[in-house]
Protein backbone atom coordinates (compact mmCIF):
# COMPACT_ATOMS: atom_id res chain seq x y z
CA UNK A 1 0.00 0.00 0.00
CA UNK A 2 1.17 3.57 -0.75
CA UNK A 3 0.18 5.84 1.98
CA UNK A 4 -0.42 9.44 1.14
CA UNK A 5 0.07 10.07 4.50
CA UNK A 6 2.47 13.39 4.91
CA UNK A 7 2.83 13.48 1.26
CA UNK A 8 2.54 16.69 -1.12
CA UNK A 9 -0.23 15.74 -3.53
CA UNK A 10 -0.39 17.71 -6.90
CA UNK A 11 -3.30 17.60 -8.76
CA UNK A 12 -3.35 18.81 -11.92
CA UNK A 13 -6.94 20.13 -13.53
CA UNK A 14 -8.13 20.87 -9.90
CA UNK A 15 -10.49 23.13 -11.36
CA UNK A 16 -12.89 20.59 -13.86
CA UNK A 17 -14.94 18.48 -12.71
CA UNK A 18 -12.76 15.19 -11.76
CA UNK A 19 -9.75 17.24 -10.38
CA UNK A 20 -12.37 18.97 -8.05
CA UNK A 21 -13.73 15.83 -6.95
CA UNK A 22 -10.27 14.26 -6.30
CA UNK A 23 -8.97 17.58 -4.15
CA UNK A 24 -12.52 16.73 -1.80
CA UNK A 25 -11.44 13.28 -1.63
CA UNK A 26 -8.13 14.00 -0.61
CA UNK A 27 -9.38 15.92 2.25
CA UNK A 28 -9.24 13.48 4.94
CA UNK A 29 -6.13 11.78 3.36
CA UNK A 30 -3.82 14.01 5.76
CA UNK A 31 -1.86 15.01 2.50
CA UNK A 32 -1.14 18.70 1.19
CA UNK A 33 -2.51 19.26 -1.58
CA UNK A 34 -1.34 21.36 -4.37
CA UNK A 35 -2.76 23.05 -7.63
CA UNK A 36 -2.18 25.49 -10.64
CA UNK A 37 -3.69 27.83 -12.56
CA UNK A 38 -2.16 28.68 -16.15
CA UNK A 39 -1.29 31.47 -14.76
CA UNK A 40 1.02 29.49 -12.47
CA UNK A 41 2.79 27.36 -15.19
CA UNK A 42 0.52 26.78 -18.59
CA UNK A 43 0.94 22.98 -18.63
CA UNK A 44 1.15 22.64 -22.71
CA UNK A 45 4.68 24.16 -21.87
CA UNK A 46 7.16 21.88 -21.04
CA UNK A 47 9.43 24.29 -19.46
CA UNK A 48 7.09 26.10 -17.82
CA UNK A 49 5.59 22.86 -16.15
CA UNK A 50 9.35 21.89 -15.53
CA UNK A 51 9.99 25.15 -13.40
CA UNK A 52 6.52 24.48 -11.29
CA UNK A 53 7.19 20.81 -10.40
CA UNK A 54 10.75 22.05 -9.50
CA UNK A 55 9.68 24.34 -7.43
CA UNK A 56 6.54 22.30 -5.48
CA UNK A 57 8.69 18.94 -5.33
CA UNK A 58 5.25 16.57 -5.39
CA UNK A 59 5.36 13.61 -4.16
CA UNK A 60 2.38 12.23 -5.95
CA UNK A 61 0.83 14.20 -9.23
CA UNK A 62 -2.79 13.21 -10.60
CA UNK A 63 -3.05 14.18 -14.25
CA UNK A 64 -6.76 15.14 -14.93
CA UNK A 65 -5.66 18.14 -16.87
CA UNK A 66 -7.24 17.92 -20.22
CA UNK A 67 -9.20 19.23 -23.37
CA UNK A 68 -12.30 18.08 -23.08
CA UNK A 69 -15.95 17.48 -24.94
CA UNK A 70 -18.30 15.84 -26.55
CA UNK A 71 -18.98 14.93 -30.19
CA UNK A 72 -19.52 18.79 -31.53
CA UNK A 73 -16.32 20.09 -30.10
CA UNK A 74 -14.21 17.11 -31.30
CA UNK A 75 -15.51 17.81 -34.67
CA UNK A 76 -14.79 21.33 -34.68
CA UNK A 77 -11.39 21.47 -33.11
CA UNK A 78 -10.14 18.05 -33.94
CA UNK A 79 -5.72 20.00 -33.42
CA UNK A 80 -6.78 21.43 -30.34
CA UNK A 81 -8.10 18.18 -29.22
CA UNK A 82 -4.69 16.08 -29.99
CA UNK A 83 -2.12 18.61 -29.78
CA UNK A 84 -3.46 20.20 -26.10
CA UNK A 85 -3.66 16.99 -24.51
CA UNK A 86 -0.81 15.51 -25.83
CA UNK A 87 1.54 18.17 -24.91
CA UNK A 88 -0.28 18.78 -21.46
CA UNK A 89 0.66 14.24 -20.62
CA UNK A 90 3.88 14.74 -22.35
CA UNK A 91 5.20 17.54 -19.86
CA UNK A 92 3.29 16.40 -16.48
CA UNK A 93 5.07 12.87 -16.98
CA UNK A 94 8.65 13.87 -18.39
CA UNK A 95 8.93 16.84 -15.93
CA UNK A 96 7.57 14.25 -12.60
CA UNK A 97 10.15 11.87 -13.76
CA UNK A 98 13.27 14.51 -13.25
CA UNK A 99 12.08 15.57 -10.35
CA UNK A 100 11.35 12.36 -8.49
CA UNK A 101 8.02 12.36 -8.30
CA UNK A 102 6.99 9.12 -6.38
CA UNK A 103 3.69 8.11 -8.00
CA UNK A 104 1.69 9.58 -10.58
CA UNK A 105 -1.82 8.56 -11.89
CA UNK A 106 -2.95 9.32 -15.47
CA UNK A 107 -6.47 9.66 -15.96
CA UNK A 108 -7.40 8.47 -19.57
CA UNK A 109 -10.95 7.98 -20.87
CA UNK A 110 -13.05 4.91 -22.35
CA UNK A 111 -13.36 6.35 -25.69
CA UNK A 112 -9.84 5.08 -26.60
CA UNK A 113 -10.86 2.08 -27.20
CA UNK A 114 -12.18 0.19 -30.31
CA UNK A 115 -15.31 1.32 -31.73
CA UNK A 116 -16.65 -2.04 -31.86
CA UNK A 117 -14.61 -3.77 -28.81
CA UNK A 118 -16.65 -6.86 -26.97
CA UNK A 119 -18.76 -6.25 -24.58
CA UNK A 120 -17.69 -5.38 -21.78
CA UNK A 121 -14.64 -3.78 -22.64
CA UNK A 122 -11.80 -5.81 -20.92
CA UNK A 123 -8.47 -3.66 -20.46
CA UNK A 124 -6.38 -5.68 -22.85
CA UNK A 125 -9.13 -5.00 -25.99
CA UNK A 126 -6.48 -1.74 -25.99
CA UNK A 127 -5.40 -0.75 -29.56
CA UNK A 128 -7.19 -4.08 -31.19
CA UNK A 129 -9.56 -2.30 -33.47
CA UNK A 130 -10.30 1.28 -35.32
CA UNK A 131 -11.20 4.27 -33.02
CA UNK A 132 -14.81 5.71 -33.11
CA UNK A 133 -14.31 8.71 -35.58
CA UNK A 134 -15.92 11.07 -34.02
CA UNK A 135 -13.69 11.30 -30.90
CA UNK A 136 -10.62 10.13 -31.99
CA UNK A 137 -8.74 12.75 -31.75
CA UNK A 138 -9.08 12.99 -28.10
CA UNK A 139 -8.84 9.28 -28.09
CA UNK A 140 -5.70 8.87 -29.71
CA UNK A 141 -4.22 11.51 -27.12
CA UNK A 142 -5.12 9.49 -24.32
CA UNK A 143 -3.54 6.37 -25.66
CA UNK A 144 -0.48 7.92 -25.97
CA UNK A 145 -0.52 9.17 -22.33
CA UNK A 146 -1.21 5.32 -21.00
CA UNK A 147 1.60 4.20 -23.31
CA UNK A 148 4.23 7.40 -21.80
CA UNK A 149 3.52 6.27 -18.30
CA UNK A 150 3.96 2.26 -19.03
CA UNK A 151 6.98 3.58 -20.57
CA UNK A 152 8.54 5.43 -18.01
CA UNK A 153 7.39 2.32 -15.67
CA UNK A 154 9.32 0.19 -18.25
CA UNK A 155 12.46 2.46 -18.72
CA UNK A 156 13.18 4.40 -15.70
CA UNK A 157 11.41 2.39 -12.99
CA UNK A 158 8.40 4.91 -12.54
CA UNK A 159 5.71 3.93 -10.23
CA UNK A 160 3.49 5.66 -12.87
CA UNK A 161 -0.19 4.17 -13.29
CA UNK A 162 -3.49 4.66 -15.42
CA UNK A 163 -6.94 4.66 -14.79
CA UNK A 164 -9.98 4.87 -17.92
CA UNK A 165 -12.69 6.31 -16.13
CA UNK A 166 -15.99 5.86 -18.16
CA UNK A 167 -18.56 8.79 -18.86
CA UNK A 168 -18.50 11.03 -16.09
CA UNK A 169 -21.12 13.42 -14.73
CA UNK A 170 -21.70 15.66 -11.32
CA UNK A 171 -21.16 19.09 -9.65
CA UNK A 172 -18.72 21.21 -12.27
CA UNK A 173 -19.91 19.87 -15.29
CA UNK A 174 -19.73 21.66 -18.51
CA UNK A 175 -23.58 22.06 -19.43
CA UNK A 176 -22.42 24.56 -22.35
CA UNK A 177 -24.67 22.63 -25.22
CA UNK A 178 -21.74 23.48 -27.50
CA UNK A 179 -19.42 21.49 -25.97
CA UNK A 180 -20.26 19.29 -23.29
CA UNK A 181 -21.15 15.73 -23.06
CA UNK A 182 -24.50 13.78 -23.25
CA UNK A 183 -25.55 14.01 -19.93
CA UNK A 184 -24.84 17.23 -18.94
CA UNK A 185 -26.82 18.43 -22.24
CA UNK A 186 -29.78 16.56 -21.95
CA UNK A 187 -29.88 18.15 -18.16
CA UNK A 188 -29.86 22.00 -19.63
CA UNK A 189 -31.64 20.67 -22.60
CA UNK A 190 -34.74 19.67 -20.68
CA UNK A 191 -34.59 22.48 -18.03
CA UNK A 192 -34.74 25.42 -20.46
CA UNK A 193 -37.52 23.51 -22.17
CA UNK A 194 -39.17 23.24 -18.40
CA UNK A 195 -38.56 26.66 -18.27
CA UNK A 196 -39.80 28.06 -21.68
CA UNK A 197 -42.82 25.59 -21.88
CA UNK A 198 -41.88 23.64 -24.62
CA UNK A 199 -43.44 20.64 -25.89
CA UNK A 200 -40.07 18.55 -26.57
CA UNK A 201 -36.80 18.67 -26.74
CA UNK A 202 -34.63 17.18 -29.29
CA UNK A 203 -32.28 14.39 -28.88
CA UNK A 204 -28.85 13.47 -31.22
CA UNK A 205 -29.20 10.11 -33.38
CA UNK A 206 -31.34 7.29 -32.62
CA UNK A 207 -31.24 7.11 -29.14
CA UNK A 208 -30.22 3.56 -29.04
CA UNK A 209 -26.96 3.24 -28.17
CA UNK A 210 -25.59 2.15 -24.88
CA UNK A 211 -23.81 3.85 -22.02
CA UNK A 212 -22.02 3.70 -18.99
CA UNK A 213 -22.18 6.44 -16.11
CA UNK A 214 -20.42 7.23 -13.15
CA UNK A 215 -20.60 10.27 -10.64
CA UNK A 216 -17.22 12.02 -10.75
CA UNK A 217 -17.29 11.34 -6.98
CA UNK A 218 -16.91 7.82 -7.30
CA UNK A 219 -14.80 8.23 -9.97
CA UNK A 220 -12.40 10.42 -7.41
CA UNK A 221 -12.82 7.48 -4.51
CA UNK A 222 -11.42 5.23 -7.22
CA UNK A 223 -8.34 7.03 -8.40
CA UNK A 224 -7.30 7.12 -5.03
CA UNK A 225 -7.98 3.98 -4.07
CA UNK A 226 -5.91 2.99 -7.13
CA UNK A 227 -2.81 5.34 -6.08
CA UNK A 228 -3.08 3.70 -2.85
CA UNK A 229 -3.42 0.03 -3.82
CA UNK A 230 -2.48 -0.44 -7.56
CA UNK A 231 1.70 -0.48 -8.81
CA UNK A 232 1.24 -2.00 -12.66
CA UNK A 233 1.35 -1.68 -16.32
CA UNK A 234 -1.69 -1.98 -17.04
CA UNK A 235 -4.61 0.51 -16.85
CA UNK A 236 -7.16 0.27 -15.15
CA UNK A 237 -10.86 0.68 -15.98
CA UNK A 238 -13.24 2.78 -13.92
CA UNK A 239 -16.93 2.50 -13.73
CA UNK A 240 -20.11 1.13 -12.65
CA UNK A 241 -20.97 -2.10 -14.72
CA UNK A 242 -23.71 -1.16 -16.02
CA UNK A 243 -25.80 1.48 -18.61
CA UNK A 244 -28.85 2.38 -20.51
CA UNK A 245 -29.41 3.89 -23.58
CA UNK A 246 -29.21 7.75 -24.57
CA UNK A 247 -33.49 7.36 -24.66
CA UNK A 248 -33.74 5.56 -21.65
CA UNK A 249 -30.75 8.23 -19.82
CA UNK A 250 -33.47 11.63 -21.39
CA UNK A 251 -36.44 9.78 -20.02
CA UNK A 252 -34.49 9.84 -16.39
CA UNK A 253 -32.98 13.41 -16.83
CA UNK A 254 -36.79 14.58 -17.93
CA UNK A 255 -38.30 12.94 -15.11
CA UNK A 256 -35.77 13.96 -12.45
CA UNK A 257 -35.82 17.68 -14.06
CA UNK A 258 -39.67 17.77 -14.48
CA UNK A 259 -39.90 18.41 -17.77
CA UNK A 260 -42.97 16.55 -19.63
CA UNK A 261 -43.12 16.75 -22.83
CA UNK A 262 -41.53 14.42 -26.03
CA UNK A 263 -38.43 13.20 -26.54
CA UNK A 264 -38.00 13.43 -30.17
CA UNK A 265 -34.98 11.78 -32.18
CA UNK A 266 -33.02 13.81 -35.06
CA UNK A 267 -31.74 10.67 -37.07
CA UNK A 268 -29.92 12.91 -38.69
CA UNK A 269 -27.49 13.63 -36.35
CA UNK A 270 -24.44 10.92 -35.34
CA UNK A 271 -25.04 8.16 -33.19
CA UNK A 272 -21.20 7.19 -32.09
CA UNK A 273 -20.65 4.06 -30.94
CA UNK A 274 -23.38 1.64 -30.33
CA UNK A 275 -22.17 0.60 -27.06
CA UNK A 276 -19.26 1.28 -24.72
CA UNK A 277 -19.60 -0.91 -21.83
CA UNK A 278 -16.66 -1.19 -19.88
CA UNK A 279 -15.17 -4.37 -17.48
CA UNK A 280 -15.44 -3.51 -14.12
CA UNK A 281 -14.08 -6.52 -13.46
CA UNK A 282 -9.97 -6.16 -12.71
CA UNK A 283 -10.87 -2.91 -10.09
CA UNK A 284 -13.75 -4.62 -8.57
CA UNK A 285 -10.52 -7.22 -7.59
CA UNK A 286 -8.87 -4.07 -6.47
CA UNK A 287 -11.64 -3.86 -3.53
CA UNK A 288 -13.64 -0.99 -4.97
CA UNK A 289 -17.01 -0.46 -6.34
CA UNK A 290 -19.04 2.71 -7.01
CA UNK A 291 -21.99 3.79 -4.37
CA UNK A 292 -23.82 6.55 -6.00
CA UNK A 293 -26.58 5.39 -8.11
CA UNK A 294 -27.37 6.85 -11.00
CA UNK A 295 -30.82 8.11 -10.09
CA UNK A 296 -29.60 9.91 -6.78
CA UNK A 297 -26.27 10.98 -8.87
CA UNK A 298 -28.51 13.06 -11.58
CA UNK A 299 -30.89 14.21 -9.15
CA UNK A 300 -27.89 15.68 -7.08
CA UNK A 301 -26.28 17.10 -10.29
CA UNK A 302 -29.19 18.86 -11.29
CA UNK A 303 -29.39 20.73 -7.87
CA UNK A 304 -26.24 21.62 -8.24
CA UNK A 305 -26.74 22.85 -11.67
CA UNK A 306 -29.73 24.95 -10.23
CA UNK A 307 -27.71 26.12 -7.47
CA UNK A 308 -24.93 27.24 -10.61
CA UNK A 309 -26.78 27.72 -13.59
CA UNK A 310 -25.82 31.33 -13.97
CA UNK A 311 -22.07 29.85 -14.16
CA UNK A 312 -22.66 26.42 -15.78
CA UNK A 313 -22.67 26.90 -18.94
CA UNK A 314 -19.87 29.26 -19.26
Amino acid sequence: MYSLEGKRVYVAGHRGMVGSAIVRRLADKQCVVLTSTREDADLRDQAATRRWLESQRPDVVVVAAAKVGGILANATYPADFLYDNLMIEANLIEASHRVGVGKLLFLGSSCIYPKFAPQPIVESALLTGSLEPTNEWYAIAKIAGIKLAEAYRAQHGCDFISAMPTNLYGPGDNFDLNSSHVLPALMRKAHEAKQAGASEIVIWGTGTPRREFLHADDCADACVHLIEQYSDAEHVNVGSGEDVTIYELAQLVCEIVGFQGEIVRDETKPDGTPRKLMSADKIRGLGWKPRIELREGIAATYRWFLEHKADAGR
